[in-house]
């Protein structure tokens, strides 16, 4: 009688022990949720958030008599502002730090918001946009430091949700400040883009991207530094600056990509600090595409897009 109460322990202890394996090994095996950004990322105040880092930004550089830093993209995580440089700057002003690679700088919300010098306003950087979110962090990037355009090829819904976004966002988010946007061809009538609440006095519309530059001139300028400040980003953006031209307010050009002018020259007319946006698949510096899941493949940048900025909203 012992004999089989034993037996039978043993046989539930053993049980016991391969359901727990099976468990573990499933939780092993099972892939990791998501990290997904918090509301608190996706909600205006986090537009209030950056647009105060990028004028503190600003202030600091010119009080300290120092050049604006090479910025192409933001994220803002809620706790903390994290400015992408395309060069390496190893020293920065507070409250930021930079990491051993002198590509990121980084402040936290908490030293952004401690009272400090006055801020300037963020025009060299108004073409930071949002272009999604990358797990926990909004991603912005700014358009204006692509060498020539910056292509959004995919679904057509997808593309133009995204590119509604951006538009709107420049119109009416604190970065853009005064950034104008001009409407090309046969958007000028797209209902998505130009629809119901995106009336505003810097809203443009030209038949062709050469009426459009018309409004605009200057010369691109190539930005500064020596071989050692160089990095792949840069290499992959150079030949246009951040900086806009002084007193004269930053351009986003929206054009359908069949009517994209493909003669040489074409883009002469675009100032440093305007940038050209192509929606469909067309030669630029910057390719991207926009997939059916919502997400947002940013080529060179190598930012992991989770999901666009037309489904933020």
């Amino acid at each position: 009688m012992i004999w089989y109460v034993a037996l039978a322990v043993l046989l539930g202890l053993a049980l016991v022990g391969a359901l727990a394996a099976l468990i573990v090994t499933e939780q092993r095996n099972r892939p990791p949720k998501p990290v997904t950004a918090a509301p608190a990322v996706l909600e205006r105040e986090a537009l209030d958030a950056v647009d105060a880092g990028l004028r503190r930004l600003t202030g600091a550089c010119l009080r300290a008599g120092r050049a604006l830093p090479d910025l192409y993209g933001v994220l803002y995580s809620g706790e903390r502002l994290d400015l992408l440089l395309a060069g390496t700057e190893d020293s920065a002003p507070e409250p930021w730090t930079a990491d051993a690679s002198g590509e990121r700088w980084t402040a936290t919300r908490e030293a952004l918001e401690r009272p400090g010098p006055e801020g300037e306003p963020a025009l060299p950087y108004a073409l930071t946009v949002t272009v999604g979110t990358s797990g926990p962090d909004r991603a912005l990037v700014d358009l204006s430091r692509s060498a020539s355009t910056v292509s959004v090829a995919g679904p057509d819904e997808e593309v133009r949700r995204w590119a509604r976004a951006v538009v709107t966002e420049v119109l009416t988010g604190p970065v853009g400040g005064l950034a104008e946007v001009t409407l090309v061809g046969s958007l000028a009538a797209d209902e998505t883009l130009n629809g119901t609440g995106l009336r505003s006095s810097r809203l443009y519309t030209a038949a062709s991207l050469e009426e459009g530059l018309a409004r605009t001139s200057g010369t691109p300028v190539t930005p500064a530094g020596g071989a050692a400040d160089v990095t792949q980003i840069f290499r992959l953006i150079e030949g246009r600056s951040q900086v806009a031209v002084e007193g004269e307010a930053p351009h986003l050009f929206v054009v359908d990509a069949s009517q994209l002018p493909q003669r040489d020259g074409a883009l002469d007319a675009l100032r440093p600090g305007d940038a050209v946006l192509v929606l469909g698949d067309a030669p630029a510096a910057w390719r991207w595409r926009a997939a059916a899941d919502g997400s947002l493949d940013t080529g060179p940048l190598g930012l992991a897009v989770d999901r666009h900025a037309g489904r933020l909203v």
